[in-house]
């Protein structure tokens, strides 16, 4: 009979690679259905999770694709989660953020309102 391949729960791998802090914060994410597996939408935690896998999920404003190279045996240091996976993720330009008070000191009533004017240009 064949060897059955390695899984793993999708909420503790995604915790394992450093992709969320806690675990707990990795299952609600699977469990609102922001997460999918080779396309198909995942609203279980305990989804098994395995070698060759592709995940797509948010984190943050950012939309992650990620390959699921190895699974870990424990939670460790960042260098040692990045061997899990590959990182699909296209590298967008982001747009440069608005820019802050360059003066000295507290900007006063005319600088604030030029800052709020050039905040609302960029949306």
């Amino acid at each position: 009979m064949a060897e059955a391949q390695a899984k793993l729960r999708i909420d503790k791998w995604l915790w394992q690679a450093r992709f969320f802090k806690t675990r707990s914060l990795a299952a609600k994410q699977v469990s609102g259905g922001h997460v999918r597996i080779n396309g198909n939408r995942v609203l279980k935690p305990a989804q098994a999770v395995g070698p060759g896998d592709v995940l797509t999920f948010t984190q943050g404003r950012d939309v992650r694709v990620v390959r699921v190279e190895s699974l870990g045996e424990r939670r460790g240091p960042a260098p040692e989660a990045q061997t899990l996976y590959t990182d699909l993720t296209e590298k967008q330009n982001k747009p440069p953020g608005n820019p802050g008070f360059e003066g000295k000191g507290r900007p006063t009533k005319k600088d604030r309102r030029a800052i709020d004017l050039s905040r609302r240009s960029d949306d």
